[in-house]
């Protein structure tokens, strides 16, 4: 299949492109920063530079490649896990905006399988939590796949040193898992150790 990964430059997407391509997959990897094109494509993915708030830019970048699946990995999260709550609104705003417009995007491009990420976890009420549900309930309508993730931890992520509280799941066992939920059906998959 030809897939569409926003957020390819994340610390998940960098873990899936490569088990994306070992499975057989073309990748597409979205990163809106120019510095990390350099990184998805040693990666093994097509490089597409593209911000998902720009809507028009988004719109093309998907009729070019014309992907079979988008799976939607993007958060605006700080690298200091100190600062998360400063990132709220830009977290909020990538879950909501970013997300439709991915959804819009993908409507207008053939209407590929959708997959995004979610929180295994309650999140305090606020605009994280607003986000998430609204990006949940977005993907449920159009038929997608909801990738409820537990607390990420292993190299790369906020918990490299130690082991969160549940609902976890270990870094690389994630991307693996992400990989074979590519054929689950509509519906909320839970992705924890």
């Amino acid at each position: 299949m030809k897939v569409f990964l926003a957020g390819a430059s994340g610390v998940l997407g960098q873990r899936l492109i490569p088990r994306l391509i070992q499975a057989g997959h073309a990748v597409g990897g979205m990163t809106r920063s120019p510095s990390k094109i350099e990184l998805v494509a040693q990666l093994g993915a097509e490089p597409i530079l593209c911000d998902v708030f720009d809507r028009d830019a988004l719109i093309e970048a998907l009729r070019d490649f014309q992907p079979d699946v988008i799976v939607n990995q993007l958060t605006d999260l700080p690298d200091d896990a100190a600062k998360i709550g400063e990132h709220a609104e830009l977290n909020a705003r990538i879950r909501t905006e970013g997300n439709q417009n991915l959804l819009d995007a993908g409507r207008k491009s053939g209407s590929p399988k959708y997959l995004a990420q979610s929180v295994a976890w309650q999140l305090p009420d606020g605009p994280d939590a607003r986000a998430v549900a609204e990006l949940e309930r977005s993907v449920l309508a159009e038929g997608g796949v909801v990738l409820s993730y537990g607390q990420f931890y292993g190299p790369g992520t906020y918990n490299e040193d130690a082991v969160p509280a549940e609902p976890r799941v270990q870094i690389d066992r994630a991307a693996e898992r992400t990989v074979e939920a590519l054929d689950e059906p509509s519906g909320v998959v839970l992705i924890v150790d």
